[in-house]
């Protein structure tokens, strides 16, 4: 409906690590060259879980957005903002829960699941249930049609398509549409309403995306129509009414492959982490101190690299003759612990 806009936020935790590191930050490195992104700090989101102790969500966020800029987000080529610090979210919030069926928020899968692994939090309130509907205010409100997000979050994407779609059903009616659009198309002029109207035919009677493609196109290279207008021929060249709120798409992105120094996912629930701001001397001696092959006792005993902690760093830091000298090494007990530990410490300490 509009041209491409990326949007992508991080609930304020404070320092990163190297799990947000290869995570998001990566992802967005590479996004900031090639789309119009929108990069904020969710502390409104963090409330959702920290609602008794906001006092630290300032400094959090803070911590974060260093992070961001010293991992190379650059706000020359996107735009970073605070999400609290614009207070049409919590408008368009609301006015969307007016709206949402309870149901669709009971059952996005994500929320059961936060619930059982933050048993610790007394969760049972709106702001929790209502974090889905607060996501989607965040996307709609930008008209952010690429979403970045991992497998488990695409409901999320979907409900937000959904929410869209009930609000421009409901919303987007207007007394006389059709004459509204009609007018709205010869507002072109000729060349390109005759272009319009052939691509909105294909497209109506045949079914054929291309013709679709190209008369969004057209619509977002039209530099002479009303944003109503605009609303208008996006809904009329579709069969519908005004679409005034854009369906977003996921664009998927890998889950971190990052490990955490015992093995589980890099977090700070498990005192795991790796900073990105952490000092080399404390890199080396988290990593030098890693757990191993519980078979490695001693020193001459052979071990399997697919059960140590350290073989994951392998497979995300090393090539492949490190990760051939490794598995020979460690299977023959040819090479120590803390020989096999070495590439990965010099590999971590050059991306920090």
């Amino acid at each position: 409906m509009y041209s491409d806009r990326v949007l992508s936020g991080m609930r304020p935790t404070g320092r990163l690590h190297l799990g947000h590191y290869h995570g998001v930050l990566k992802n967005w490195l590479r996004l900031q060259n090639e789309y119009q992104c929108l990069f904020f700090v969710a502390d409104w989101h963090a409330l959702t879980t920290h609602y008794d102790s906001p006092q630290v969500i300032d400094e959090n966020a803070r911590d974060m957005v260093i992070d961001w800029l010293a991992a190379g987000v650059d706000p020359a080529q996107a735009t970073l903002f605070v999400q609290s610090r614009v207070i049409e979210h919590a408008e368009l919030h609301l006015l969307l829960s007016m709206m949402t069926p309870l149901g669709w928020l009971e059952r996005v899968p994500t929320y059961k699941d936060q619930q059982e692994k933050l048993s610790n939090k007394d969760l049972s309130t709106y702001g929790f249930l209502g974090y889905p509907l607060l996501m989607s205010s965040d996307i709609l409100i930008y008209r952010a049609n690429l979403v970045p997000v991992g497998e488990d979050q695409i409901p999320h994407v979907e409900f937000t398509r959904e929410l869209a779609r009930r609000f421009n059903h409901m919303y987007g009616r207007e007394p006389d549409f059709e004459d509204k659009a009609r007018a709205a198309v010869k507002k072109l002029g000729s060349k390109k309403a005759r272009v319009y109207e052939e691509c909105r035919t294909a497209y109506q009677e045949k079914g054929d995306s291309e013709a679709l493609e190209s008369a969004k196109a057209l619509l977002n290279d039209a530099q002479n129509l009303s944003l109503n207008d605009r609303e208008r021929l996006f809904g009329y060249l579709e069969g519908s009414g005004k679409m005034i709120l854009a369906e977003p798409d996921a664009l998927l992105t890998e889950a971190s492959k990052m490990p955490g120094l015992d093995g589980q996912k890099m977090s700070k629930s498990y005192n795991n982490t790796i900073a990105l701001r952490e000092d080399p001397e404390t890199v080396t001696k988290k990593i030098r101190t890693m757990p191993t092959d519980p078979a490695r006792v001693r020193r001459t005993d052979a071990g399997n690299p697919a059960n140590c902690p350290v073989w994951q760093f392998h497979q995300v830091y090393s090539d492949d003759a490190t990760r051939q000298w490794v598995t020979a090494g460690c299977t023959s007990a040819g090479i120590g612990c803390l020989e096999c530990k070495q590439p990965v410490i010099d590999a971590v300490l050059a991306e920090l």
